[in-house]
């Protein structure tokens, strides 16, 4: 009878030999339901999860398996593995008397029947008891694979390919969802347990203890099992392990997108900045809790290739909203926009880095209203030159700037820098000017290499390749200029101090921001190889508790350029085509003597407020603001309700709808209902400025008033 079984199965196998795989074809055709992404140099960033119709891990080699688990397997499920050649004949009468008596056996079946099983489709899709036929199948492709194949490869083969439980499928996966490790580190009990798991893959917790417990005996000799009932209820608990973990979880999200499952990517990141922007960013993070801040984000680009160094997306644990990525979350620019609005004014040769612009109180129409910018610490500085302005990050000179280029001439250069603005530019105003747009970290970052990379702008990437070609943005002049101010420790003493955290030993340009109730920070910056940005704040916009541009992003952002700039130096780019170098000096001691960058035909040695020019570029109305209203309160005495007109500058006077009403920089004028046009004009009667006020209220009563006053 063996004899007619062998020369049965012998034919069975010519013909499923041919449909048959090899060992390397069987494991390349492997496929987790996790995808890898990895650094540029083969480092794993991150595990995610990308096939949710199976739990399969990574193929695990024999020799990375604990000899533990491997014992365990053989006992239970062959026991003369390593003797037979596919089929145990010395089983098959037993189990085929066991079969007639209906008795519980551990059947004839052989490690390398059931991975013939594994690899025959026909036999993975049937349903139900296997019939004679089939076990015959199984047995001539046992028979044909123990002639192939060696066998380390079939119980390599069978322990990647074998159910256990549910949805998980191969060593790898069973290691990391049950016992929280890896193959190679499995003890005894939780070896007996797998090899319980693949006799009976959905039984209870109590009768799979029971069955590695037997298992634990037959490997080792007798056992306390005592304590395999609480490691196989814990296991069996612990139903999945988490399908995303490393150290770029929001960076993998992205990657991942449109890779078939399984695969393994290899992206641009380098794993040690990732690693040391995240731990940079928590730390600092920590320290501004009792601040009301609990989210960041890091973004780290090469300035030639525009690669992504680093994607930190959040705060982790520290933060409410883990899941949210910062990078890619719009928010508020602050102050970090200003930069390609003086990029914008010297291009189109409205200003240099040397022109004066007034910091004082102003008060702009629009078509919603008046709009009244501060600055960061509510105090004027007067007259400052754009250098100063920029540098300083002050807002009431930058708004001067936007009305002379026009926000939609601004919103044009942050498009064409890289910037997706929402609206058109006069949709924002004049605000664009201190960055009510929203943009991400991901953008302003880009927007700030096309800067470094004097006004050419390329797409970032983070998986490997040539780099997309990148377009003329900006002026590369003036590009290089605000470049020079944002490096410029003596340009933002105004505000910051010579010695703040943006002055770093090697050469940087740097811009902070914050945006409207401090709701964001920001420090965005490059050097010579790299461009930075950092982002703190609260993904829920919860308003932060005193924090300044230099103490939210700016010293992380200091920390990370130092890290990579640890080995490499950064110096100063070379001025481009189209410029000159001039020695200034400012009248009236406005500013320091300094050397200075020009755009080609647009410098000047002597920057000068001329007496009168200057005097009357210097008078304006502090109050009232143009398109005021007012109204009348006929139950307060009218000599209360007088209205307080203030000016800047000197030798003055003011005039109401064409009367002369007083002299000098301050004045009170007693209103009366209708529209009025209060002027400001010189001592020669020259106009300077006009404020149109409309007054309601109280009519009669103060009609008799006006007057008795006149």
């Amino acid at each position: 009878m063996r004899r007619v079984l062998a020369a049965i199965l012998c034919a069975c196998a010519i013909t499923l030999a041919q449909a048959t795989p090899s060992f390397d074809e069987v494991r390349n055709a492997w496929r987790s339901s996790e995808t890898l992404v990895l650094d540029r140099d083969g480092e794993t960033l991150q595990r995610v999860r990308t096939d949710a119709s199976v739990r399969r891990g990574g193929w695990v080699a024999l020799a990375d398996m604990s000899p533990a688990l491997l014992a365990a397997i053989v006992y239970s499920e062959d026991r003369r593995f390593w003797e037979h050649s596919g089929i145990d004949w010395r089983a098959v009468p037993a189990a085929a008397w066991a079969n007639l008596w209906n008795r519980r056996t551990r059947g004839a079946s052989t490690l390398t029947m059931q991975l013939a099983g594994l690899l025959d489709e026909d036999v993975k899709r049937s349903r139900g008891p296997r019939g004679l036929g089939t076990k015959l199948e199984q047995a001539a492709l046992a028979a044909w694979l123990e002639t192939r194949w060696r066998k380390e490869q079939i119980l390599e083969a069978y322990l990647n390919l074998v159910s256990f439980r549910g949805e998980i499928v191969g060593i790898d996966a069973l290691s990391r969802t049950l016992f929280g490790k890896a193959p190679h580190g499995l003890d005894a009990e939780e070896g007996a347990i797998a090899a319980a798991l693949v006799r009976a893959p959905n039984a209870s917790a109590v009768q799979v203890a029971k069955r590695a417990c037997a298992v634990l005996r037959d490997a080792g000799g007798a056992r306390d099992c005592a304590s395999i009932d609480l490691v196989t209820a814990s296991a069996l608990r612990a139903s999945s392990y988490p399908g995303s973990a490393g150290i770029a979880p929001h960076f993998a999200r992205v990657a991942v997108r449109g890779q078939p499952p399984g695969a393994r990517i290899r992206t641009t990141l380098r794993a040690d900045v990732q690693r040391f922007a995240t731990e940079s960013l928590r730390r600092h993070l920590r320290e501004l809790r009792s601040r009301n801040v609990e989210d960041g984000a890091v973004l780290v680009l090469d300035n030639a290739s525009g690669d992504v160094l680093a994607w930190v997306g959040s705060s982790g644990d520290l933060s409410d909203a883990p899941e949210v990525d910062a990078v890619t979350a719009p928010r508020q620019a602050g102050s970090t926009l200003k930069p390609f609005l003086y990029a914008q004014a010297f291009a189109e040769r409205r200003l240099t880095a040397a022109s004066l612009l007034h910091d004082s109180p102003a008060s702009i129409p629009t078509a919603s209203g008046l709009y009244i910018p501060e600055n960061y610490d509510h105090h004027f500085k007067g007259w400052v030159s754009v250098r100063t302005a920029l540098g300083a990050s002050l807002n009431v000179p930058a708004v001067r700037a936007l009305v002379m280029v026009t926000p939609e001439s601004m919103a044009r250069a942050l498009r064409a820098s890289g910037l997706a603005l929402k609206q058109s530019g006069e949709y924002y105003g004049y605000s664009l000017a201190l960055g009510s747009a929203e943009v991400s970290l991901l953008g302003l970052a880009n927007a700030y290499r096309t800067l470094a990379n004097q006004g050419r702008m390329g797409a970032v990437k983070w998986l490997p390749g040539r780099p997309a070609p990148a377009v003329a943005a900006l002026d590369p002049a003036a590009a290089f200029i605000v470049g020079d101010i944002l490096s410029d420790p003596n340009a933002r003493a105004r505000t910051f101090g010579t010695d703040s955290l943006l002055a770093t030993r090697f050469w940087t340009a740097v811009k902070t921001g914050t945006s409207k109730d401090m709701r964001d920070n920001w420090a965005v910056g490059w050097s010579e190889r790299y461009t930075v940005g950092v982002w703190v704040g609260n993904a829920s916009g919860e308003p932060m508790h005193d924090v300044s541009g230099t103490s939210g992003a700016a010293p992380v952002w200091a920390e990370v350029m130092r890290y990579l700039h640890a080995r490499t130096p950064s110096r100063a780019p070379a001025a481009p085509p189209g410029l000159e170098r001039t020695r200034i000096r400012f009248t009236d001691n406005v500013e320091a003597s300094r050397d200075e960058w020009f755009i080609a035909g647009t410098g000047q040695p002597v920057i000068a407020l001329q007496d009168e020019s200057a005097m009357a570029a210097a008078r304006r109305i502090r109050t009232p603001a143009d398109g005021t209203i007012i109204a009348l309160d006929p139950d307060i005495p009218p000599a209360r309700q007088r209205l307080a007109l203030s000016a800047t500058g000197a030798r003055v006077r003011w005039r109401v709808d064409g009367r002369e009403i007083a002299r000098g920089t301050t004045a009170a004028w007693m209103p009366w209902p209708g529209r009025h046009a209060i002027e400001l004009v010189d001592e020669g009667g020259a106009l300077i400025e006009t404020a149109h006020v409309e007054v309601r209220g109280a009519g009669l009563k103060q009609q008799r008033v006006r007057h008795k006053g006149s």
